[in-house]
């Protein structure tokens, strides 16, 4: 189980009341390749963005995922092969590597606040976790807001789990970033009775429903790359205007049962605020006796898993990623 970083609260508490860090305070949370990055996303994606069209809002979005698309590693094979759903055909990336006989199943629910992203825009991660592991990846192009409100999501992600179940025997891990780690926690929670339920899940910066008026909401509303409004804004997307309901296919922090879920690793940026739920998550998992462990990695912001060839912090904190999904695999518990 793994603490907060220590230095994470540090001037940002007063009387015992969390603060909103202003913005020039990120100048000494933040290092400069962090900062680089940051520059770089907001060239291609630029923070007003949010408040552009949906379908312009995508396009940037994607134009910005080709630019930082880092290719995919050697051996690794992909093809793309639609999910049968109902009647309907749910578009899906499988990767495989070459010569790796498989132990297990990574299914991979992609970030973009449930309006944004697709098959494309995290390719190479998937196939970087597929080189990483050795194991298969199944990717899923779920229904995307405002076109398809929820539970069209968390609907498409079920089906990917439970086509994944049927297709062989190998063991499951489930595992998401942002939107993706909301996804792949409530299938944790409407599966965890499944003949065959995964075996663990990874969620990293996950949105999971937790106390917006409290914890890093606050703290790090006005966070570079995320901020609460923005949170906010894609939540009311994601629903329609007066839809937002909270249960746990959209909020995992309100399942009133916590029991029976996977050994569970959390990842979160510590200027991010989202990262609170990342504890929240933790604590309730191990109050229903159950193993789970989170981890904030200092320094970092959300997305940071686009900065892995750039920035050091983030490169490490991804092989830390990619080495606790292979331990995950194996059952192993590497905390």
């Amino acid at each position: 189980m793994m603490a907060r970083a220590a230095h994470a609260h540090e001037g940002s508490r007063a009387g015992g009341a969390v603060r909103t860090i202003r913005r020039e305070e990120y100048e000494a949370l933040i290092d400069g390749e962090m900062w680089d990055f940051i520059r770089r996303t907001d060239r291609w994606f630029p923070p007003e963005t949010i408040g552009l069209p949906i379908e312009r809002q995508r396009k940037i979005y994607d134009a910005m995922c080709r630019e930082f698309h880092a290719g995919r590693p050697a051996g690794v094979l992909t093809h793309d092969r639609p999910i049968e759903a109902g009647g309907r055909h749910l578009p899906a990336r499988h990767y495989h590597h070459a010569g790796h006989p498989p132990r297990a199943t990574i299914v991979y629910y992609h970030g973009g606040g449930f309006v944004l992203g697709g098959l494309d825009s995290h390719d190479d991660i998937c196939a970087e976790l597929c080189a990483g592991t050795g194991y298969d990846v199944l990717s899923v192009d779920y229904r995307l807001a405002p076109e398809h409100l929820h539970p069209a999501a968390f609907d498409d992600a079920c089906v990917a789990f439970d086509w994944a179940a049927a297709s062989n025997d190998l063991p499951i891990i489930l595992c998401g970033e942002s939107a993706g780690g909301n996804l792949a926690a409530a299938v944790a929670h409407a599966r965890r009775h499944h003949a065959r339920p995964a075996i663990g899940q990874l969620l990293i910066y996950p949105s999971l429903g937790g106390d917006m008026s409290a914890g890093s909401y606050v703290e790090h509303a006005e966070a570079p790359m995320l901020s609460t409004q923005d949170v906010l804004f894609y939540r009311d997307v994601r629903f329609g205007s007066g839809g937002y309901v909270e249960d746990p296919t959209v909020a995992p922090l309100s399942d009133a049962d916590f029991s029976g879920l996977p050994p569970t690793i959390i990842v979160t940026a510590q200027c991010d605020p989202l990262s609170s739920d990342g504890a929240a998550y933790r604590d309730r998992l191990l109050s229903a006796s159950g193993r789970a462990a989170w981890r904030e990695e200092p320094g970092l912001v959300h997305s940071f898993l686009r900065a892995r060839h750039s920035a050091q912090g983030a490169r490490q904190a991804f092989d830390r990623i990619v080495a606790a999904v292979a331990a995950l695999g194996k059952g192993e518990w590497p905390y």
